[in-house]
């Protein structure tokens, strides 16, 4: 079983990308609270990932590398928009941060997650890492199908 330990963060409009970032589209077989399934297309490759409940920043998370054609007709049978979005990796210290410019229904969010080794972990945080946002439930992907950040009202 593979656990994944992770924090997610807004990204401050200080942050610029230093180099490519790669595209990534991505839909939902199943977004139940308790499991989600989810195909992904990201580089020429296509993925399958099944996640858990999230408990706290933690969840049960498998993923495997699937044939692209096969991603590419699943997303043809996912529920609601694609999420689209472009992934930078910037490392900054011992860690590696992925920072998610979203496009289409999302245009206009950006998000940084880092994956870590445990709940407790400390790391150092970027000049341009905006509020935390781990645990809220709008910014998964998975609810990003289902209320696009285009349909938020802007404060």
């Amino acid at each position: 079983m593979a656990k994944e330990i992770e924090r997610k963060f807004l990204v401050n409009d200080s942050w610029q990308p230093k180099e490519d970032g790669q595209r990534i589209a991505q839909g939902y077989l199943c977004t139940e609270p308790a499991h989600t399934v989810r195909v992904r297309v990201k580089g020429g490759r296509g993925y399958l990932t099944v996640k858990g409940r999230s408990e706290g920043i933690q969840r049960e998370e498998f993923e495997y590398e699937i044939p692209l054609r096969d991603a590419e007709a699943m997303l043809q049978l996912c529920d609601g928009p694609l999420v689209e979005k472009v992934r930078y990796r910037e490392k900054w210290g011992a860690f590696c941060w992925e920072i998610d410019v979203f496009s289409g229904a999302n245009d206009g969010l950006c998000v940084a997650e880092i994956e870590l080794p445990d709940d407790q972990a400390e790391f150092p945080r970027p000049s341009w890492l905006g509020r935390e946002v781990s645990g809220e439930v709008r910014y998964y992907n998975s609810q990003l199908i289902k209320h696009p950040y285009s349909e938020w009202k802007k404060v």
